[in-house]
Parts: C-alpha cells; sequence; structure tokens
C-alpha cells in the first residue's frame, strides 16, 4: 500500500466531480499524494493508503452505481481512513431546516462504511443536463416557485476548508 489518497466519485452531470478535484487539490497542497477518480474507474483499493468517496445525490440518495461501489469495497473501506461527501442542491435551499436533512441520506453509506468525516456540498443545476425530461420539468416548477435557481452553487470556500480539515484527520 502506497501513501496515496483516492478520491472516488460518482456523477450525473459533472459537479461532483468538480468537488471532488477541488477536495484533491486541497489535499494535495497539504502534502498528500492524491489521486481523483470516477468510481467507476477504480476496482482495486489495495493501492491506497485513505479513501474519500462522494456522490451526487438524486432522490435523497447516493446514486445507485456509488453504493453499489461502496458495497464492493466495504471490508477494505474498514480497514483504512474513509471520508465522504455528498453534493446535492437541498444545500443551496435557503430554510436550513431542509439542509439539516440531508444528513440522514447518508445513513446507508454509514452502514456500509464509517466516515471519520462527511461533507455536504450544494452543486451546480444546469437545466440543459438534466437527463428525464419529468425532471427538467419538475425543476423548472421549483424554480419558478423560488426553490431552487439555476446556476453553480458550489461554495469553493467551504470544500477547500472541509478538505484541509479532512487532511488533518487523514495524518492522524
Amino acid at each position: 500500500m502506497s501513501d496515496t489518497i483516492l478520491v472516488a466519485y460518482a456523477t450525473r452531470a459533472g459537479s461532483t466531480a468538480g468537488v471532488a478535484e477541488a477536495i484533491g487539490a486541497a489535499l494535495a497542497e497539504r502534502g498528500a499524494q492524491v489521486e481523483v477518480r470516477s468510481m467507476q474507474e477504480v476496482s482495486d483499493l489495495s493501492p491506497y493508503r485513505a479513501v474519500v468517496a462522494g456522490s451526487a445525490i438524486q432522490d435523497r440518495q447516493w446514486l445507485p452505481e456509488a453504493m453499489q461501489w461502496l458495497r464492493q469495497h466495504q471490508a477494505e473501506l474498514a480497514r483504512r481512513p474513509f471520508a465522504s461527501f455528498m453534493v446535492c442542491m437541498t444545500m443551496s435551499m435557503k430554510n436550513p431546516q431542509y439542509r439539516e436533512g440531508v444528513k440522514d441520506w447518508l445513513a446507508p453509506v454509514r452502514a456500509l462504511a464509517r466516515p471519520l468525516s462527511e461533507g455536504y456540498f450544494a452543486g451546480a443545476l444546469d437545466l440543459a443536463k438534466v437527463p428525464s425530461r419529468r425532471k427538467r420539468l419538475m425543476f423548472r416548477l421549483s424554480i419558478l416557485l423560488g426553490v431552487w435557481s439555476e446556476g453553480d452553487h458550489r461554495d469553493w470556500a467551504a470544500i477547500r476548508a472541509w478538505a484541509n480539515d479532512l487532511a488533518a484527520k487523514l495524518r492522524a
């Protein structure tokens, strides 16, 4: 096993990949050796000392392929430091009550692997990248009602701050 940290992600429209890249860059700035890769590209965790895994949220849960990846690597994740993050539009909502409920969405992740840290980040909403017509309609209605707004809501300072804090935890 090397001293490399894996930052693995599952994404639908690319927002989560951008968050993973930012986390990887912040960890590298703290002196860590880091690889940022899509979960689909990672079948073996033996080269990694620690794993940071994240997923976009769809219907209040990690993407199915992300959960499958966790199940596949559950035993290996138990033997190394593990942290998780999620990216969802709910984190961009003004009402803090909605954002608090997001933490419950990581319960299935916690049941498979015990994260030493959890990151919760807003994503980006680009209606052109929403795959299904039904979901695009739902998002348009939500935008009209003022629930969400289209655009990039990722808070890069918050992402870096979480990653900087995580760097210390991964060293311990």
